[in-house]
């Protein structure tokens, strides 16, 4: 791809959900990508989220979607346990490819996609959208830089109360459902971008409910040196949803929400120093589009902020975590 500033990545959709939803409202703020085709399982619905959306082609099938030479890359935004299809599909296709969060439902179906993406020396990158909102952004800085001392602890908490709906995407244990895979996930990629991806010891807790999923875990991941992360999600169960980062000079806040923060501060010797503040249109997707945008110009096929190894690790992670509790997916 040129590496000319004015060329726009055409993005094409796989899914017409409501994250899929999120992700292309996002697009119009989007300085190097632009939503092109969406492809669903019915041609009305590609129709009408096509529509909705401003999109010019709409496409009753994901393989039509992917067929398309117009295509630059493929956001796939369907239900965990279709990732690893879906993206090998956009993948063969020849396209670049932006995978919601988890990759996959396990580490080994995730081998086989960035294996095949490797070995064809395509783009491949999981939407971890918070890991490139100006928030998360500015927290990486300020460890960089030492303003807090030498990093010892990590706190990290994500839960909602979901309502009671056994067959949705929550609480269905067919569609990969439960915290781990849907909130989990956050913090424990914040203590991996903090850490790094391969603590030395995993320790967890779960309540499994009624339908077969977790709805709620504490974990505490134990790195090199003393360093230690706690952290705990939930379907069921509201938790503040903040993140804390300790050094032994001082330590990091990040504010409101550990998915999508608009700011973060930062105190040493107990007395606020800075606070970050960022107000913006968008809702936040439009970071991680950015993201492959720049990857595609630069000639990259994984991106240096959430690099392929490290989405392998994590699921490495949660593997470990679900032989733990003894949790199963459907299909594995």
């Amino acid at each position: 791809m040129a590496g000319d500033n004015a060329y726009k990545v055409k993005w094409g959709i796989i899914s017409t959900g409501w994250i899929a939803h999120q992700f292309v409202t996002d697009l119009v703020h989007c300085s190097n990508g632009v939503a092109y085709a969406v492809g669903s399982r019915s041609q009305e619905s590609a129709d009408e989220f096509a529509r909705n959306h401003g999109i010019s082609k709409a496409y009753a099938t994901y393989e039509d979607l992917v067929n398309d030479p117009e295509v630059d890359a493929v956001y796939i935004g369907t239900p965990h346990p279709f990732h690893k299809e879906n993206a090998l599909l956009a993948l063969r296709a020849g396209k670049a490819v932006l995978c919601e969060k988890p990759f996959t439902v396990n580490s080994r179906e995730l081998e086989e996609v960035v294996a095949y993406a490797r070995e064809h020396k395509l783009f491949l990158m999981e939407a971890m959208w918070s890991r490139f909102i100006p928030a998360i952004v500015k927290v990486r800085e300020w460890i960089a830089e030492g303003r807090i001392g030498e990093v010892r602890l990590v706190k990290a908490d994500l839960g909602f109360r979901a309502d009671w709906n056994p067959e949705g995407r929550l609480l269905n244990p067919n569609l990969g459902g439960g915290a781990l895979l849907d909130v989990g996930i956050y913090p424990i990629s914040f203590a991996s971008m903090v850490f790094g991806p391969h603590p030395e010891k995993i320790s967890s807790i779960v309540h499994i409910g009624e339908t077969g999923v977790d709805e709620h875990f504490s974990m505490l991941l134990s790195y090199e040196g003393g360093r230690t992360a706690s952290l705990n999600a939930g379907i069921r169960l509201k938790m503040l949803e903040e993140a804390h980062v300790f050094g032994t000079e001082g330590h990091i806040i990040v504010e409101g929400t550990l998915v999508n923060p608009k700011s973060a501060a930062l105190y040493v010797g107990g007395e606020k120093v800075e606070s970050f503040e960022h107000e913006r249109s968008s809702i936040g997707y439009v970071y991680e589009a950015e993201e492959v945008g720049r990857c595609l110009q630069a000639g990259l096929t994984e991106s240096p902020i959430m690099p392929l190894d490290e989405s392998l690790a994590i699921l490495k992670l949660l593997d470990e975590v679900r032989a733990q509790w003894g949790l199963v997916y459907p299909g594995e």
